[in-house]
């Protein structure tokens, strides 16, 4: 079992909880961007993958190398759909997860918003990420490790 990250926009808290949680866990743990992404030091759990520039190169990787019982952590919900077809759990950097009975609505959701904005009407934007944020990462995903691992 591997843990993946969509890392470019993926906060600096949520990375670090994922840090602790491979070093405590000793699990898999894989950033992928299309930048440069440090690992912590110390962690021989947690490696960086860069992928070429260009539109959802990163996504395609992590799909093609995510295999099912996996854990990923994105807040891409086309990623997120692709990936629960294919039998990996999915949250993202709020700590609500995507399943197979709410991910199709996230994506129509999604999509629509994308045309809303596509006529020119401003649809706002996410809150600002914050401390509560963080504590809901961290608790759905200790939830979810604990899951996937009593599966394993």
């Amino acid at each position: 079992m591997k843990l993946w990250i969509d890392a470019d926009a993926a906060p600096r808290d949520v990375k670090e909880i994922v840090f602790r949680a491979a070093k405590r866990l000793e699990m898999q743990t894989v950033l992928v961007a299309n930048q440069r992404m440090p690992v912590p030091p110390g962690n021989p759990f947690v490696t960086a993958v860069r992928v070429e520039g260009g539109p959802d190169v990163a996504d395609l990787y992590i799909v093609e190398q995510a295999a099912p019982g996996d854990v990923a952590v994105t807040a891409d919900i086309p990623l997120a759909a692709a990936l629960v077809e294919k039998g990996v759990a999915v949250i993202d950097p709020r700590g609500d997860e995507f399943d197979a009975e709410n991910v199709g609505e996230r994506l129509a959701v999604r999509d629509f918003m994308d045309g809303l904005r596509g006529a020119g009407v401003e649809t706002g934007g996410s809150r600002p990420y914050g401390p509560k944020d963080k504590q809901a990462f961290a608790g759905s995903l200790d939830r979810i490790l604990t899951r996937a691992l009593r599966r394993r």
